[in-house]
């Protein structure tokens, strides 16, 4: 799923129709004891951030979401029964949380108490007011400082319809979102021949965040983990790694606005190409992050190339098909000297994530905790991200581009670059936000030019290997 901002998701215009949690189920919600299961360290860190930044006085949108269509003519009925079913089977979009002095205590609606609420906003004749509009309600709605704080939108037209949908983040990672079409589409097409869609029990996000929690809470100040993450921070003098190229950004001034960069970098035969050079060292992943020691150097000449990589924490099956936030960070630390060209910078990468990767499963915040650091959030990213994921396995992935599917992401203030590189069918897609600088575009240009030329040429070589064979044998 090729991952934009709302500006870029071919919104056309149309009639608007949204649905929201009900006001009886909020009202039943306001009443419900509390849960005893605790939110994830990822879910308070987040939610806290968010008070954090808004105290300092700038409110920084926290949504993400998805786009995509249900062509022909829509069934209004069916489609808001296929909303309520898609959301009571995750459990988290039925939990929330609420503040008691600092601790935030959650809350968890039965599924019986759970309807949506269905306003017709209006005709919408112009693309710009329309994407104007909905990103206002999203800011307002899909917030880490409320609850309910997720909102389904449709954009109705002859020719079809148009799905938005955006949730705070603490409910929803990249993999639950690409896999919304797929199921919403199923979800619908069962409501509209009015048949029972049959599914086995989905793993529930909030009993996760209980047992991640209570592992998590085991470990003391002694903990491997804990001490190679104190090492990783005061290697970095003592904070976590930016993107390590000169970003034009100010110190102690306020957080910059960003802006978004995204493209389609090699096609797919380039891609696979690159992922059989790289498959022998760990595939496309770690290649991405060996070319990108090397560029970053190149350009920014830091003679280690320090970074946090995002790993998902779906260890068990029965979290595989669960809407959630099922994320966390490995540190990797390469030295350039040691690393001064693409084989050895592949060794590297490949050394460092085999030795680190199981780190992921440590919440963070965790961490930090036990340290006793001063951490105190002062930005929505606590590190800048180079991610990759290989999205071709997700069901429904083949329709993406017929029913322009895109994921969204709000891109607003921060002080950090985040890349997504996502291997699709037609190639590999290449998504950043960062500030909003003109050496940090200028820069963040250049590595993407780089990136570019080092996977083509590595492509081409491979691609001249495996024919060299062929001919000889000719």
């Amino acid at each position: 799923m090729r991952i934009t901002d709302i500006q870029r998701c071919e919104v056309r215009p149309g009639r608007l129709v949204e649905w929201a949690l009900s006001p009886a189920t909020v009202t039943v919600a306001a009443g419900l004891p509390e849960d005893p299961r605790p939110p994830a360290y990822l879910q308070e860190s987040h939610i806290r951030t968010a008070r954090t930044v808004h105290e300092d006085g700038l409110f920084v949108p926290t949504w993400i979401g998805t786009a995509f269509d249900i062509p022909g003519s829509v069934d209004l009925d069916a489609l808001q029964d296929a909303l309520r079913s898609w959301t009571l089977r995750h459990e988290t979009l039925r939990s929330g949380f609420r503040w008691e002095g600092d601790e935030m205590r959650r809350f968890t609606l039965d599924a019986d108490d759970v309807s949506l609420h269905r306003e017709d906003i209006g005709d919408f004749t112009d693309a710009g007011r329309l994407v104007q509009h909905l990103q206002d309600r999203f800011d307002a709605v899909a917030s880490a400082l409320r609850w309910p704080n997720f909102l389904y939108a449709a954009v109705i037209r002859d020719d079809g319809t148009s799905l938005y949908i955006a949730f705070d983040h603490s409910n929803v990672d990249s993999y639950s979102i690409q896999r919304m079409p797929a199921e919403i589409h199923e979800l619908y097409t069962a409501a509209v021949e009015g048949r029972p869609v049959e599914e086995p029990p989905v793993g529930s996000y909030v009993d996760f965040c209980e047992i991640e929690r209570a592992d998590a809470d085991r470990i003391d100040v002694t903990h491997e983990i804990v001490g190679r993450w104190r090492e990783f921070i005061r290697r970095g003098d003592g904070r976590f790694p930016n993107f390590p190229v000169e970003l034009g950004l100010e110190p102690d001034c306020a957080l910059p606005r960003q802006k978004m960069m995204r493209e389609l970098l090699v096609d797919s035969d380039a891609a696979a190409a690159f992922e059989s050079y790289c498959r022998p060292f760990g595939g496309s992943l770690v290649g991405v992050l060996a070319a990108t020691s090397l560029i970053v150097h190149e350009i920014g000449g830091q003679p280690v190339y320090r970074s946090v990589v995002p790993f998902h924490t779906r260890v068990k099956s029965k979290w595989s098909n669960s809407v959630g936030w099922y994320v966390g960070g490995a540190p990797i630390e390469i030295p350039m000297d040691q690393a001064p060209d693409l084989a050895s910078a592949l060794k590297a990468v490949r050394a460092e994530l085999q030795a680190n990767r199981a780190m992921a499963r440590m919440p963070l915040a965790r961490v930090l905790r036990l340290l006793g650091e001063d951490f105190r959030p002062t930005s929505p990213d606590a590190y800048s991200i180079v991610s990759f994921v290989d999205a071709r396995g997700i069901p429904g992935s083949e329709r993406w581009d017929e029913l322009a599917a895109y994921g969204l992401v709000r891109v607003s203030y921060g002080d950090k670059v985040c890349i997504w590189l996502n291997r699709l069918h037609e190639g590999l897609w290449f998504t950043c936000r960062y500030p909003d600088t003109d050496i940090a575009y200028k820069n963040m240009r250049l590595y993407v030019e780089r990136l570019r030329d080092v996977i083509l040429t590595v492509a081409a070589e491979q691609r001249a290997s495996e024919l060299a064979p062929h001919e000889l044998a000719g």
